[in-house]
């Protein structure tokens, strides 16, 4: 009888590990073949579109520094909008794009930005520039834009991007990776560009990912990771024993009242 009872114990542990082997909820790209190099979906790297409220840091340069000192705004304080601190350090004069999506520069005034890339306001100027100018070198950098990353991640937080290039997963990573209640089939990216909003819905399982739109991240995105069922079920769970402590205690304090009640009368 024992023998039978120790098989048995240990066919069920031998199927638990095999479930738990073949349904792997916390891993990445299940869907990747098991050879050891393999190609991956091509990646939609769209460029980041320049909107209003952006910080540029522009220079126009060339063979000739002279020629080209006149197109960039003057030295100021190195300080970034919203830094407390600032240091003695100048640097280039940034331009804000206004509400409307306009810079202003020196020499060729008021320049529409908002949707372009770098890029493509780098050869815009570059194109003024060299009607007096021969061979400009012109270059546009962003001074930095924020990502919020919330949900089911170690370290929920704003993010600050240097860079232009920034993925869904730099941005996970940067947090801590997702908590093991993370759902990792429901990422969730919500985008706002000229006043429309968009959400895009990735699943880290799947290397498609890397072909969405929203692979990478842009100014002001906001990326949510949804709670696993596991998650959900035990907040559930917990809510529903919260609520029937909370009855037990409350009968029970009012059989106490009763019996304390009943008792001084029967004393009496």
């Amino acid at each position: 009888m024992k023998t039978k009872l120790y098989i048995a114990f240990v066919l069920c542990l031998t199927m638990m590990s095999c479930t738990t082997v073949k349904d792997n909820n916390l891993a990445y790209f299940k869907d990747l073949p098991q050879q050891a190099t393999g190609t991956l979906p091509a990646t939609q790297d769209l460029g980041i579109r320049i909107q209003p409220d952006d910080e540029l840091c522009i220079t126009v340069s060339s063979m000739v520094p002279e020629a080209t000192a006149m197109f960039n705004a003057p030295l100021n304080n190195s300080a970034q909008r919203g830094d407390v601190n600032t240091t003695a350090s100048p640097r280039l004069a940034t331009h804000v794009v206004d509400k409307d999506g306009y810079i202003t520069m020196p020499m060729i005034g008021r320049l529409h930005a908002a949707g372009m890339t770098t890029s493509q306001l780098e050869q815009e100027i570059s194109s003024l520039v060299a009607q007096s100018v021969k061979d400009p070198y012109v270059q546009v950098q962003f001074l930095g834009f924020y990502v919020d990353v919330m949900g089911e991640v170690k370290e929920p937080k704003r993010l600050t991007v240097t860079r232009e290039r920034f993925t869904v997963l730099d941005a996970l990573a940067e947090c801590g990776d997702l908590t093991e209640w993370g759902e990792r089939t429901g990422v969730i990216v919500i985008r706002s560009f000229n006043g429309a909003n968009t959400y895009y819905r990735l699943n880290l399982a799947d290397s498609q990912l890397m072909a969405s739109p929203a692979f990478y991240l842009q100014q002001n995105d906001v990326v949510y990771v949804e709670p696993n069922k596991i998650k959900i079920d035990n907040s559930k769970y917990n809510q529903n024993n919260a609520f029937k402590l909370s009855v037990i205690s409350t009968i029970t304090s009012a059989v106490s009242v009763v019996a304390s009640l009943v008792i001084a009368l029967a004393v009496k």
